[in-house]
């Protein structure tokens, strides 16, 4: 089984529909084998999304995923990386896929209620940096 990574952001955990959003992912066939509840420290944010250090919206991302505690998770299954991208839907919830996750429960293009990795090797990355 492959696996990848995912967090479910503040906007998400704020209006506490992290439920919500295991259950499209669960019933997506994906599992979720690991998760936890943190608070990300601004340190952690910056060296997690350092790939964007010199992006514009850098320091916006920063306050934004160190605003309210995220779900950081492992999830398992087929495939893993592609299915869960295609399950979270389009970055800008206006051009996400009905039934993905981004077009129902994203406010806005930096609100948009989860993360997930780009690729197997990213995937890894990302996991070791959380767990």
């Amino acid at each position: 089984m492959d696996q990848t990574f995912s967090i479910i952001k503040p906007d998400a955990t704020k209006r506490n529909i992290t439920g919500s959003i295991n259950k499209v992912i669960e019933e997506s066939g994906l599992r979720i084998i690991a998760q936890k509840r943190i608070k990300l420290t601004t340190n952690q944010a910056e060296k997690f999304y350092s790939v964007h250090k010199e992006r514009p919206f850098f320091r916006d991302l920063i306050e934004y995923m160190t605003s309210e505690p995220v779900i950081v998770q492992i999830l398992s299954g087929d495939n893993c990386v592609e299915r869960y991208r295609a399950i979270m839907g389009a970055t800008n919830p206006e051009n996400a896929e009905n039934g993905t996750i981004r077009k129902l429960f994203a406010l806005n293009v930096q609100e948009n209620s989860v993360h997930g990795s780009d690729s197997t090797e990213n995937a890894k990355i990302e996991i070791d940096f959380f767990f």
